[in-house]
């Protein structure tokens, strides 16, 4: 496939910036990471006023063959009903949507059961109907990967043509966990380190969630080098519709709020198609599931929000997007020194 270049950031906007905050009428440093978010939307946007007028959440939908290993405490059927839930306005994310002020968009990648809809914010791009049971054969065909990453990648350019500059992606889909820590195994990150208890399973199934994992990989043999070929035989449409959209948006100069495990493992993935989109990136919380820090330390992310969640559908990142905001109304509101008429304290 082809992806669009992803432009460096501009390193003077930086210093221009910092100059700003450094002046605003408070002790240097002292709003800490409200900073350092204000900085990075200054690099990202390529202006020292950067604004945010239209916010809109993503979530990305599909199920897993790989749950019918019994991995989840959940039925693979739940997932095409939380869709439903998402169209009527009555998931977690629809609530915190509406709280902070950010439009609730849920993509059909690749849902088990046929979802019919004629709400505006609901978008078909189904892939196929569930990935294929990876521990027994590749979960999907190089032209499902590249069709899935293309149907992303359509996304984020139609987000943006209609005016959305600030972008959260969130997932939903049983198996997804598992789908995300094989993901992230195959690319080199360690199974203890990452697998986790989703969506609170006992320790007895936790043990057959890792061997599920290990046999998947030895029966499959991702190339730990090519990420098109690890979506390919342990990854899920929903995932790969994830990348899609981060690829595009960072080659537009779009900031993109990360939500949890998997929304990171798409990240993870991407970054390894093109490190430059590191630059674009927020992590709107750091979940409680276990391996999540181990991928935002990987790429360089410290998380906006430490909450405990581990929910999904966006929710962290869409409550993240309040203090993106209150970090870019410090920059653009607050009064400097000089401005105000107070005295500077010593450096």
């Amino acid at each position: 496939m082809r992806f669009d270049a992803i432009p460096a950031v501009d390193p003077t906007i930086g210093s221009a910036v910092q100059h700003t905050i450094d002046v605003l009428t408070k002790p240097l440093g002292s709003l800490g990471m409200l900073e350092s978010i204000a900085k990075k939307m200054a690099l990202i946007r390529g202006t020292i006023s950067p604004q945010i007028t239209k916010k809109r959440v993503y979530v990305f939908a599909a199920d897993h063959g790989i749950a019918r290993e019994g991995v989840s405490a959940y039925p693979p059927e739940v997932t095409g009903e939380m869709v439903h839930n998402f169209i009527r306005g009555g998931a977690a994310v629809n609530v915190f949507g509406r709280h902070a002020g950010v439009e609730v968009f849920v993509v059909d990648a690749g849902v088990m059961t046929d979802i019919v809809s004629d709400s505006p914010q609901f978008i078909s791009r189904k892939v196929n109907k569930g990935t294929k049971n990876f521990s027994q054969e590749p979960a999907m065909t190089a032209a499902e990967v590249e069709q899935a990453i293309t149907h992303g990648m359509e996304i984020a350019r139609t987000a943006i043509d209609e005016g959305t500059d600030l972008l959260v992606i969130g997932d939903m889909g049983i198996g997804n966990t598992t789908t995300a820590t094989a993901l992230c195994v195959a690319a080199g990150f360690p199974l203890d380190d990452l697998a986790d208890i989703g969506t609170v399973i006992d320790a007895q199934t936790l043990e057959h969630k890792k061997n599920t994992i290990r046999k998947a990989l030895a029966l499959n043999k991702p190339n730990k080098n090519d990420p098109l070929d690890i979506l390919r035989t342990v990854g899920g449409a929903c995932i790969a519709e994830m990348v899609g959209m981060i690829l595009t948006a960072a080659s537009k100069r779009i900031p993109v709020v990360l939500d949890g495990y998997p929304v990171t493992t798409a990240a993870i993935l991407a970054a390894m198609i093109n490190p430059g989109v590191k630059q674009y990136l927020f992590a709107g919380h750091q979940s409680a599931v276990k391996g999540h820090q181990h991928l935002l330390s990987s790429l360089g992310l410290e998380p906006i929000l430490r909450l405990n969640m581990r929910l999904g559908e966006g929710t962290g990142g869409v409550l993240a997007v309040s203090i993106i905001e209150a970090a870019l109304k410090m920059l653009n509101e607050m009064a400097t020194f000089e401005s105000a008429g107070v005295s500077q304290g010593k450096e």
